[in-house]
Formats: structure tokens, sequence, C-alpha cells
């Protein structure tokens, strides 16, 4: 009987250290810190790969999001020689942009085909979401293109699914002009399957071009996979960017991703990202 007794008290003690470990265990979320979209620092990512990426890591950057495949490769690498390059550095790689443009019929197989590849890529960087960051001129033209975007992202959606990976569109500020009467943002969250295509908000393009991030956040709640964090030069140095309003609708928004991006700069590239990132330390963004 001591036996048993001793027997069951090792099962309730292995399973409870078992209950334990999946409760501590972190997984990617905005609460683990933020991340640094690559394109921000695009010359010294061409230059040196390998000592950027140290730098960004250095930095406290928690993640990064890429914005440099080509045929197979992720800024000429290996996908699992970056990903490994990436955790040696203390961060992960949850995220891309990448695309094509919406192909004509005779184009269909051959865009799929090179959307296979890059999934597959990406699935070895160990990527769980790949963003679209544009769309050509038809999108902008008529209503009819701009529905082939959107049952052509419909399409690219469910490829990346198929692959455990989500997809989404970056916006930038075109966006939200008026297309036969229609907001072109608008018209793109009604027409895309919401388990097919989420949208990664830009908040400065957002604000750019007239639109409101919080009453989408309302409108379309669950929609927003992740926030690119903008500013017209290094976070905060604008002044016009009220980017706590939208923190505070993270839930209602469903955005569990949040990326720094800068394009234009008053200091060398890696200073302004770091900066950036002090900026947020200092409201009170990430810990």
């Amino acid at each position: 009987m001591k036996n048993i007794f001793r027997f069951s008290s090792l099962l309730l003690f292995a399973a409870t250290l078992m209950v334990i470990s999946s409760c501590t265990e972190t997984t990617p979320s905005p609460e683990n810190g933020i991340g640094l979209q690559l394109w921000s620092v695009k010359d010294d990512m061409k230059k040196d790969p390998v000592l950027t990426i140290e730098k960004v890591g250095a930095m406290g950057y928690d993640f990064v999001e890429t914005a440099g495949y080509r045929d197979g490769k992720i800024y000429g690498m290996d996908p699992v020689d970056f990903k490994a390059l990436v955790e040696e550095n203390g961060m992960y790689n949850p995220g891309a942009h990448s695309g094509q443009a919406v192909p004509d019929s005779g184009k269909w197989d051959e865009t799929m085909a090179w959307w296979d590849q890059c999934i597959a890529t990406h699935k070895e960087a160990g990527v769980v979401y790949i963003i679209q960051p544009s769309m050509g001129h038809t999108a902008y033209e008529s209503i009819e293109g701009l529905q082939a975007y959107c049952d052509y992202f419909n399409a690219v959606g469910e490829k990346c699914n198929e692959a455990g990976i989500r997809f989404g569109y970056h916006n930038h500020n075109h966006e939200f002009e008026e297309l036969e009467g229609q907001v072109i943002y608008d018209y793109m969250l009604k027409n895309t399957d919401p388990e097919k295509v989420m949208f990664q908000l830009d908040l400065y393009w957002i604000n750019n071009g007239g639109g409101v991030a919080t009453e989408y956040f309302t409108n379309y709640p669950g929609r927003f996979f992740s926030y690119h964090i903008k500013d017209e030069l290094e976070l905060g140095e604008s002044g016009e960017m009220d980017f706590q309003s939208s923190f505070d609708m993270i839930e209602t928004a469903g955005a569990k991703y949040f990326v720094v991006e800068v394009e234009r700069y008053n200091f060398e590239p890696l200073e302004s990202v770091e900066k950036s990132l002090e900026y947020l330390k200092e409201i009170r963004f990430v810990n």
C-alpha cells in the first residue's frame, strides 16, 4: 500500500511540474517586448547582416521582422542559418514582409509557385506571419482592380493557413482615399476573409492618410494582428503621433505583434532605431 501511495504521489508531482511548465512557457506576444522591421536598417543589412543583427539584439529589441526574401534566401542566408543568427542574439523572427503584385490569369500558376517557395522558406526560418507591404497601381484605379487584389489575398492567405502561417497586408496612406465612393481600406476589410487575411496597421500612415486608428479597431475588431509603430522620423520626434490610444485598444484590435519602423532619420539608422526603442521604454510600453 505504501509503495502504491508513493507511486501515486510521484505521478501527482510529475503532473504538477508539467502544468507549471506549460503555464510559465513564454510564446511570442506583445508582453515579451518589441520588434524591429529590418527595412529600417536596410543599408546596414546589405553591408553586414551578421553585425547588424548583433547590434539590434544588443539594443534590447526582442524580435525582428524581415524584408529581405529572395529566391529561397533571407538576406542571402539559408533560412535556418538566419533563424540561428537571430536566436544567438537573444531575439526571435516571427514575421516577414514579402509579396508579389496580383498576377494576370496567364501568370497565376507562376505566382502561386513563387508563394509556395516563399512560404516554405519563411516556415523554415520560424516565421508565423507574412505581410504583403504594398499593392500595385491597379488596386487604386478601380473597384474591379481592388477586388482582384482582395481575391488574390484570400488565395494567398489560404496557402499560408495550410502551412500554419498567417497572411496579412500593411497599409500606407493611399488606402484611406476614396475610390468610386468607397474608402479603399474599408473595402479591403469588408472583402477579404478574416480567416485568411489579417491587417498590420501602420499607425503613422493611417494618421498621414486622414484615418483614425481607434475607429478602425472599433469598427473592425480583431482584424489587426500587428501594429507598425512609426513616426515622421524617430518615434516621438514629430509630437503629432498619439500612440497611446492605439496601445490602449490592443485587445479590441486583436494585435499580437508590435514593430518599430523608421524610414527617415535625424541620425544614422542604427542610432535612430535605438532612440526609438528608448522612447517606447520612456512611455512605458516596454518593460
